[in-house]
């Protein structure tokens, strides 16, 4: 198996990339191809950067992505266990500013080589979600066999899409079945990286793959980011009162005696409270400026 994370537009609160190298340092995986960057970046857009490394060198480290494979020097203590751990790869990496064709197919060359048999895809996406709550992890597969196999939705979102989208129509194409998982993160806290976040989606894979992945420290540093944004809130009462609307919401969709026209009458009255219509307007009738949600001050 194969999973994939990139930053940028596909990585909110720097969660997959995050449950991504979590996953390398656990299981120890090294190098095994990476893509010549500069045919697919551009280096105004997304820039080297310089580093001090453990023998006090300082060098450049040039954007690009890797697929990363089992070295045999996995962890002994806290090591990812269950079906196929021990063949477990990972594709990390920045999106490309250029030739996502070429890029996409390159990569998945590579996983050919590497006997990929299966894809899992992780994103997080900027959503009205509450920090307090747990935070959702949606999963979908234009494969309908893994649709099957693990009861998840086919996707009907329509729109821009980033390099994983374009990562799994090439692998679906040559035969090699995807998933994928997309974390919802918080938008009014989007500037910090999110370990709630990060936990969502390594919970949500191990779940439909039967792994065993150690967490180490994300436990704690979850309750302190969410520690964190609750004293951000009790600074600022437009901030907390926004917060309550979100756990309002999610709370009636939550409920076990919620129905879909529940849910619709709740979702309503939330926008009302916003001060649209039921049809994401300004008045209900006709196009008009939104009413914007909070949002954190530059």
């Amino acid at each position: 198996m194969l999973v994939v994370a990139f930053e940028g537009w596909n990585d909110a609160g720097e969660a997959a990339t995050g449950a991504a190298r979590l996953l390398v340092e656990r299981l120890g995986l090294v190098e095994i191809a990476a893509v010549d960057p500069e045919l697919y970046f551009d280096y105004q857009f997304t820039r080297p950067t310089v580093v001090v490394g453990d023998d006090g060198v300082r060098r450049i480290e040039w954007p690009g992505a890797a697929i990363l494979g089992p070295s045999g020097d996995a962890l002994d203590d806290d090591r990812v266990t269950g079906p196929g751990a021990g063949t477990l790869h990972v594709l990390i990496g920045a999106e490309p500013a250029r030739s996502w064709k070429g890029f996409a197919a390159e990569l998945i060359d590579a996983a050919l080589t590497a006997d990929v048999e299966g894809i899992v895809l992780l994103g997080a996406m900027l959503a009205d979600a509450p920090h307090t709550r747990p935070l959702s992890v949606f999963a979908s597969s234009e494969n309908p066999d893994v649709r099957a196999a693990l009861g998840v939705d086919r996707s009907n979102y329509e729109g821009p899409v980033g390099i994983l989208s374009v990562l799994a129509d090439q692998a679906e194409r040559v035969g090699i079945p995807t998933v994928s998982l997309w974390a919802s993160v918080p938008h009014y806290v989007h500037n910090a990286p999110s370990p709630k976040a990060v936990l969502a989606l390594l919970g949500k894979l191990e779940e439909l793959t039967g792994l065993s992945i150690p967490r180490g420290s994300l436990e704690s540093d979850a309750k302190a980011w969410e520690a964190g944004v609750d004293a951000l809130a009790a600074d600022d009462e437009e901030m907390a009162g926004y917060i309550t609307q979100l756990e309002q919401a999610r709370d009636a969709v939550d409920a076990p005696e919620a129905s879909g026209e529940a849910i619709a009458q709740e979702f309503e009255r939330y926008l009302r409270r916003r001060g649209e219509g039921p049809e994401g307007r300004a008045d209900g009738r006709g196009e008009g400026p939104r009413d914007e949600p909070w949002r954190p001050r530059e």
